[in-house]
């Protein structure tokens, strides 16, 4: 145990603390209890038994009196400045986020500002809550069992126009801007807690964010009553010649640069602020995050033009011919079809492949995740063209969807409901925003529906269903665990003692 102690003194006071006393190494579990190692570190000082406390920093001792110095818990003390900056940070990345900008632009009667302003609120104040969850160690199922009641009681008091929209705002927020940025914020909080839930409550950061946009949403529809809220039918392009292609091109780059550049400011200017108060990267790090920011420009600007100019219209298109036709419910295996396809071209998706197969060690495959992604985003595709040709309401989808993937968040690893809500916000990216809702547009127009409450949706049912899926992949993989541990015991030789091993009590029980 001295040793032990050395060590830790020694790894402690390389961390910046210049005065620790002599700490004792124990384990407690969750509840408190004594004598576990799944649980927090927990440090006590031999002189003043009194101030024991759960370790989330090192404490400062004053070597003059062998007392502790009585500022409080590093990570309480700092809880103010932790909400400020997440929310900060929730809020200007949101701003940027291009999938968020491509749907303002389709929405009806609401000015794209006042959107994506109502959408980053619900992101900042989510992510705060995401992170203290994190540092507290809350269980991600209780929070999801609190907030999607609230979110479907709502529903009660908003116009059905809003419905559709409120919930795709969900699904777009989580894109190649926020989730790169959330998971690896994630993955820094869990690194501060180093206790063995930390890697598994790095998960479902992405889930919670997904929540704000849309309570933000419905209360904007509950407060907000625009005039005028009838949709335009969207107008193909004409470029007969790679010329005519070219000049649609040349006009939209300049107005994206500037958008994408009041977009991208906040963020600049943040990370501006901190180099020169605290941070104070070295020359070649600020280059390489300069380079890194330039990059993500032009990329922004390419995206938004191309899809504002080529890529949206191409989906609406192609929904309208094939609605048009003499069979339109072949939509839906064509739409099915396409989903199975287009989750594959998503980017986020990669990095939370990655991550997952990566922090569990290969426990949870990439491939199977990838598979099931696929399956989920197909089936929520056949759904939304149903709703295209027959305008159910969407609330007649989400509501035993979501029920189903939370009723399963009771019965799976802890590991796969985090994963899985992750899932649903990062399978919803910008091949969504930008092809299969133009797509359900364009589907829709032809067929006569309500574009405004029909079509939309398609983001929020392509969110639902990789909920379930992935869930339904942990209780296999759980399944299967179980099977191999049994196995694995049943292969296990059994030792056979001699009669005289055993006692005369043991002979008449047996």
């Amino acid at each position: 145990m001295d040793k032990i102690n050395g060590e830790i003194k020694r790894v402690i006071g390389s961390g910046g603390a210049d005065h620790c006393d002599r700490i004792d190494f124990k384990l407690y579990d969750r509840t408190g209890a004594a004598g576990h190692s799944d649980g927090f570190y927990y440090w006590s000082n031999p002189s003043d038994s009194r101030n024991d406390v759960l370790y989330t920093g090192c404490r400062d001792v004053d070597d003059t009196d062998g007392r502790e110095d009585r500022n409080p818990d590093r990570t309480v003390k700092k809880l103010p400045v932790i909400i400020g900056l997440c929310f900060v940070l929730g809020f200007i990345i949101t701003i940027s986020e291009p999938d968020l900008q491509v749907l303002a632009g389709q929405v009806p009667s609401v000015s794209n500002m006042t959107l994506i302003l109502a959408v980053a609120v619900g992101v900042g104040i989510f992510l705060v809550a995401a992170v203290l969850r994190m540092l507290f160690s809350k269980p991600l199922s209780y929070m999801l069992l609190i907030f999607y009641p609230v979110v479907f009681i709502l529903t009660f008091f908003v116009s059905k126009d809003f419905l559709a929209i409120a919930f795709d705002s969900g699904g777009v927020t989580t894109g190649p801007m926020t989730v790169p940025f959330i998971m690896a914020l994630g993955i820094g909080f869990s690194a501060v807690r180093s206790d063995k839930y930390a890697e598994t409550d790095s998960f479902g950061l992405v889930s919670l964010c997904s929540i704000g946009p849309v309570l933000a949403v419905l209360l904007l529809g509950i407060i907000y009553h625009p005039q005028g809220s009838s949709y335009s039918e969207t107008v193909i392009p004409d470029a007969e010649t790679s010329v005519a292609l070219w000049k649609l091109f040349e006009s939209g780059i300049p107005h994206y640069m500037k958008e994408i550049g009041g977009s991208l400011l906040p963020i600049i200017l943040f990370f501006t602020f901190f180099q020169v108060v605290s941070l104070k990267l070295k020359k070649k790090t600020l280059i390489k995050i300069l380079v890194g920011i330039l990059y993500t420009y032009i990329g922004l600007v390419l995206f938004l033009t191309g899809v504002n100019v080529g890529f949206m219209p191409v989906g609406n298109y192609l929904g309208q011919v094939i609605a048009g036709l003499p069979y339109r419910w072949v939509i839906i295996p064509i739409g099915m079809l396409i989903g199975y396809f287009i989750v594959k071209a998503e980017p986020a998706v990669y990095v939370l492949m990655e991550q997952v197969e990566e922090l569990t060690s290969g426990a949870i495959p990439g491939k199977a995740m990838g598979y099931s992604l696929s399956l989920g985003v197909a089936f929520s595709l056949g759904l939304a063209m149903i709703r295209v040709l027959t305008g159910i309401s969407i609330l007649w989808f989400l509501v035993p969807g979501y029920a189903l993937a939370l009723i399963l968040t009771l019965f799976v690893p802890k590991i796969f409901t985090a994963i899985a809500f992750d899932s649903g916000g990062v399978a919803s990216g910008p091949m969504t925003a930008t092809f299969l809702l133009p797509f359900a547009q364009g589907a829709c127009e032809a067929v006569g529906g309500n574009v405004v409450t029909d079509a939309f949706g398609v983001v929020a049912m392509v969110a639902m269903t990789p909920l379930i899926t992935i869930q339904i992949l942990g209780v296999v993989y759980q399944y299967q665990e179980r099977k191999k541990d049994k196995e694995e015991m049943l292969a296990q030789p059994v030792k056979v003692l001699p009669l005289e091993a055993y006692g005369d009590a043991d002979i008449i029980e047996l």
